[in-house]
């Protein structure tokens, strides 16, 4: 069993993923070159994977096909920043000549949206769920 981690601080990567074409393949690469074990996520269809550290157990990344909401993200890895208020970061985006590409949506533990910026570089926004006490 592993040590539950403190969460990330807003502002920090909270998570990162690679979107490409055959996942499956990539999967395979990247538990073969880096270690990592890989746990496959149904997406009905198909599967995406949660890729898992092989010391401790704690998922460190994904690895998803390019289909759906994911079929125009381009073959990078992609980082999920924290922030505070999704909602004013897509305002803040969009004014400040950013592009929404993906979202709002929500998945387990928050709502995220993917954004361009000016320059053409590709982030993710996250906001986590609040915790229930």
């Amino acid at each position: 069993m592993s040590e539950e981690l403190p969460p990330p601080a807003l502002g920090t990567m909270a998570w990162m993923d690679l979107t490409a074409p055959n996942a499956d393949d990539l999967a395979e690469f990247y538990a073969n070159v880096v270690g990592w074990q890989k746990q496959a996520v149904s997406m009905g269809e198909y599967d995406d994977f949660v890729m898992v550290s092989p010391t401790d157990g704690v998922s460190c990344s994904g690895i998803c096909h390019a289909r759906g909401v994911n079929e125009k993200l381009p073959p990078v890895w992609l980082v999920y920043v924290l922030v505070a208020d999704l909602s004013a970061s897509i305002e803040a985006c969009n004014a400040g000549g950013g592009e929404v590409l993906v979202g709002p949506r929500h998945t387990q533990g928050g709502d995220y949206a993917i954004i361009r910026d000016p320059a053409g570089a590709h982030l993710a926004l996250f906001q986590q769920q609040a915790k229930e006490t």
